[in-house]
């Protein structure tokens, strides 16, 4: 049977995209990847996961990214679209991207929500075709399954290439992207008005508006 692992990369930072992907593999090349050593992405160096990276796009049947970029993130938040929602819509974009010609496929994803059950559902009714399709929704399913490792490697590289582009453009001084990296947060206070109309930040984020707040609280200070 045809396992097809789905898996995120970049759901918490404040800057940059959210990126998703789905790798479909047969058992034959499950073993060879084992063998090379594909894992959880979070577990090898970066040096590690590019390598691997390209292994996994030249062995698989095929493989999806989805990318989403802030504006489009803080777009569904205004409307009310949660985060975990917007995961389940890019997740169903893949499955049904893949999901023509082949027979039987087990899709795991790594599950973005605490409930399993009420994502998996909601994510089932955006699939157009379930009659081939077995799907498992777990906590931890990039540990667990190679086919999701696979997909978080891709996932990880995606997004990682995806920075590099914005360090190109705006520096280095960016950092990674996350709330907690304090090069981000230093940025992010510093250019927020700079670069408010790029499309980098994502502005329903509580790192955001604090930023907002402290700058404008400094604003008043001086």
């Amino acid at each position: 049977m045809l396992k097809l692992g789905i898996d995120d990369a970049g759901k918490g930072p404040v800057i940059g995209p959210l990126v998703l992907a789905g790798c479909l593999i047969d058992e034959k090349t499950e073993k060879e990847l084992r063998r090379l050593g594909v894992k959880d992405s979070k577990q090898l160096t970066q040096a590690r996961r590019e390598f691997l990276a390209e292994k996994i796009r030249e062995k698989a049947e095929t493989f999806e990214i989805e990318i989403i970029y802030p504006p489009e993130i803080d777009k569904r938040n205004f409307d009310g679209v949660k985060l975990n929602e917007v995961e389940a819509f890019a997740c169903a974009n893949i499955i049904n991207k893949i999901n023509k010609g082949f027979k039987k496929i087990q899709v795991v994803v790594d599950c973005p929500s605490v409930s399993p059950e009420k994502w998996r559902d909601f994510l089932m009714m955006r699939i157009n075709n379930l009659s081939n399709l077995e799907i498992s929704c777990e906590h931890k399913a990039d540990r667990n399954h190679i086919a999701v490792s696979a997909a978080s490697i891709l996932a990880k590289d995606t997004r990682e290439k995806e920075m590099s582009k914005l360090k190109e453009k705006y520096g280095r001084e960016i950092g990674s992207g996350y709330c907690s990296d304090p090069l981000t947060c230093k940025f992010l206070e510093k250019n927020l008005h700079k670069y408010d109309g790029d499309g980098i930040f994502r502005k329903t984020w509580a790192t955001w508006k604090e930023a907002v707040r402290k700058v404008e609280q400094r604003k008043l200070l001086s």
